[in-house]
């Protein structure tokens, strides 16, 4: 069973996580579960703290307070930071992907885009060429990317191109969880919708749980079952996507909700 209440327990939970910058607060005291086949949607301002809670989830921030854990596939739920820099390093070429808001932090520019797919594979023990260039391939058409541009160059790729093979380089090899920052942060509209709906479409197919940060409120909607809306470095409301967007408790909630509705 995939989806939101799979059986097995959460696939991960975080408890009191706390991230000071000095005497700047990056996040405060947050804590939640995300299920197998769940995306969850961090949203809020500039400055609310979403980033820096994503960050400390993916292990790319140690925070100053509080507990990570991720169920490994062997059942065990283990302390993020408490793994050896090995351990975190399989586990980012494996069970985790992340996507970045600027497609260029997540690829390499001068490989091939047949290439970088092909190297998350390589990772993880592939050394078949034929079948690594074959996989790269399909996968590029997956994210709807032509079989012949497999040995382009990215550069020559335009912005929903390259995010789009962002995508395929970090799904190529099955991972169970994909942090997403701001996936269409800078896109055309236009653009926006068509790779929100090839998300929403792999997300849904591969069973992917998903910790999706994002301003915008239209993107949270789309992808999420559940979202924590975050302001000050604090969660101030959270719920089903849904339930917070048509009836928001907070304030806050109340006001980003209605400055999208203001046509």
């Amino acid at each position: 069973m995939t989806g939101p209440g799979a059986k097995g327990g959460p696939l991960l939970r975080a408890s009191g996580i706390t991230k000071f910058y000095g005497d700047r607060v990056g996040c405060r005291d947050i804590g939640f579960e995300l299920w197998p086949g769940e995306v969850l949607a961090i949203v809020g301002e500039s400055g609310s703290g979403k980033t820096t809670l994503l960050n400390c989830l993916a292990t790319r921030v140690v925070p100053t307070a509080g507990v990570i854990e991720y169920r490994m596939r062997d059942g065990r739920m283990r302390d993020l930071h408490a793994l050896s820099d090995a351990e975190r390093r399989l586990l980012m070429r494996t069970d985790w992907g992340f996507v970045h808001q600027n497609p260029i932090d997540g690829l390499r520019m001068t490989v091939s885009a047949g290439g970088n797919v092909g190297e998350r594979l390589m990772a993880v023990g592939e050394r078949h060429y034929g079948h690594i260039r074959e996989t790269a391939t399909d996968w590029l058409g997956r994210v709807e990317i032509a079989a012949d541009r497999v040995d382009d160059d990215p550069r020559s790729f335009s912005g929903g191109m390259r995010q789009r093979l962002q995508i395929a380089r970090n799904l190529v090899t099955g991972p169970r969880l994909v942090f997403m920052d701001e996936p269409t942060g800078g896109l055309d509209v236009s653009v926006q919708a068509r790779l929100l709906d090839l998300l929403r479409g792999l997300v849904a197919d591969l069973g992917l749980s998903a910790i999706v940060v994002t301003h915008d409120l239209a993107v949270a909607r789309l992808l999420s079952h559940r979202m924590l809306v975050m302001k000050g470095g604090e969660v101030i409301e959270e719920g089903l996507t849904d339930q917070v967007l048509d009836d928001p408790q907070a304030a806050y909630t109340q006001l980003l909700v209605s400055s999208i509705l203001q046509v």
